[in-house]
């Protein structure tokens, strides 16, 4: 399996079913006569990130992979999403921005030497950059994402996480 089938489509998934979380809170919300964006303060443990800061992290790990794998430029965003909706035009963003990439660009980019900014001097592997620090950080995010919202009351099963599958 290529970079590329293990990331643009996986996130692309993920960020849809994302967007349906925050359908079904908003509904939630409304059968429980509550506003709606009070969720996204909302987090599993005081010292993890809110909903909001969640659904950044899983936006950002999106657009940084395969920007950071193909030497593109990522868009940027200032985190600064206080409302549900303002949180669907970022997911919408990138995935507007997923849909630029072809599989052809991440052809060779097993071995591409991804810089990490956080770590001045340092390179990492572009599949080890995916399968040991991409993937599993943007799961980390949506699951966490995912838990606030069911935490919460919000009625979400596990087809509602997994979504599309290729069935045969």
């Amino acid at each position: 399996m290529s970079l590329y089938e293990l990331t643009i489509p996986q996130f692309k998934n993920t960020l849809g079913q994302l967007e349906k979380w925050l359908d079904a809170a908003v509904e939630y919300a409304k059968t429980k006569s509550f506003e709606p964006n009070v969720l996204l303060t909302m987090r599993l443990a005081p010292d993890q990130y809110p909903l909001v800061r969640q659904i950044q992290s899983v936006c950002d790990t999106a657009k940084f992979t395969p920007a950071r794998l193909t030497g593109k430029e990522p868009p940027k965003h200032p985190d600064t999403e206080q409302t549900m909706d303002e949180l669907r035009t970022r997911i919408r963003a990138v995935l507007e921005y997923l849909d630029g990439y072809k599989a052809t660009e991440f052809a060779g980019k097993e071995t591409t030497q991804v810089n990490l900014p956080w770590m001045p001097g340092k390179h990492v592997l572009g599949a080890d950059y995916v399968s040991q620090l991409q993937l599993p950080n943007f799961y980390f995010h949506a699951t966490v994402a995912y838990e606030i919202l069911r935490h919460n009351g919000v009625p979400l099963g596990k087809t509602d996480f997994i979504g599309h599958m290729s069935l045969h």
